[in-house]
């Protein structure tokens, strides 16, 4: 069964962060992305059971916009991404995430 994916872009470091940590803490996730997205805002990647990304993403916005001076940008959420979307994001289990995976 294929991970689901969750993603959020914010504006500013400190809303990804507490996005961030928000969405491990709420769902059996596992965080496989994080970097700069267009115009200098930053995002972050989750992929695991839908249910749980549904659960993650939900706090992660929460936490991005009571952050002060969070705004999130967009999110989406894939609950059944094919190969060539996980060839083509960077939202593969690397070695470094690996470790963290719930299954």
């Amino acid at each position: 069964m294929p991970a689901a994916v969750g993603a959020i872009e914010t504006v500013g470091f400190p809303a990804v962060l507490a996005a961030a940590d928000a969405m491990v803490k709420a769902g059996a996730v596992t965080l496989v992305y994080y970097g700069l997205a267009e115009r200098g805002n930053f995002i972050v990647a989750i992929r695991g059971r839908i249910a749980e990304v549904n659960v993650a993403v939900k706090a992660g916005i929460e936490a991005a916009e009571k952050t002060y001076g969070g705004e999130v940008a967009s999110y989406y959420i894939i609950p059944n991404p094919t190969e060539n979307v996980v060839d083509v994001l960077p939202i593969e289990y690397t070695e470094q995430v690996e470790q963290f995976r719930f299954f």
